[in-house]
């Protein structure tokens, strides 16, 4: 649907995902959760369940406070996601294959789902393994405007303080972290796409 309404209503979305910083977006949200839903915002917990066994209020709670950073890193991580399947799709449809498959009568989605979405999500999927060390690293700013209690702060106060063992152990972790996310989008890729399985 190149050029619909729905293809500009996407792209707008992705391009503004792009290009407004996360921790604008944080300021935002926090304003909007504050003023709007007159809901306390920074932390993961109210003050009364900080310190508070598991409960289902606690639960509740907690959800209440999360919808802001998911909203925040979910925007970011989509729109270059959606970026990157948007093009490899537009490549893909130009293809002989494509019109051969649709001149013998295919019908458009099975058409769609069968053939050009198979091929270009292997770019997509081969993204998806930065995603678990942008867990970590890409939320660092996010996290200390929204005063989380998280590894990202963490790892700040480590580097300004020049705690090198603890700046050491994150960076390991986030290593270790791309090397599992790579290793998942190689099997998800090898699923995906019988031509690159090894024998």
């Amino acid at each position: 649907k190149k050029y619909s309404i729905g293809d500009y209503i996407v792209t707008m979305f992705s391009f503004i995902g792009l290009a407004v910083p996360s921790f604008l977006l944080a300021l935002v949200l926090m304003y909007v959760a504050v003023v709007e839903f007159g809901q306390e915002v920074g932390g993961l917990f109210s003050e009364e369940y900080i310190q508070a066994p598991w409960s289902w209020g606690r639960v509740v709670d907690l959800m209440s406070h999360l919808w802001i950073p998911v909203i925040i890193l979910a925007i970011s991580g989509t729109a270059s996601l959606i970026r990157v399947m948007r093009a490899n799709m537009l490549d893909e449809l130009n293809k002989p294959y494509v019109t051969t498959a649709r001149a013998k009568g295919l019908s458009e989605f099975r058409l769609l789902m069968k053939y050009p979405v198979r091929v270009a999500l292997n770019p997509f999927i081969s993204t998806l393994a930065w995603l678990l060390p942008n867990l970590i690293s890409g939320s660092i700013i996010v996290a200390i405007v929204l005063n989380l209690p998280t590894a990202g702060p963490l790892l700040l106060q480590s580097l300004m303080s020049q705690d090198m063992y603890l700046a050491g152990a994150f960076v390991l972790l986030i290593c270790a972290l791309t090397l599992v996310g790579s290793l998942l989008s190689d099997i998800l890729l090898a699923l995906a796409d019988p031509r690159i399985r090894l024998e």
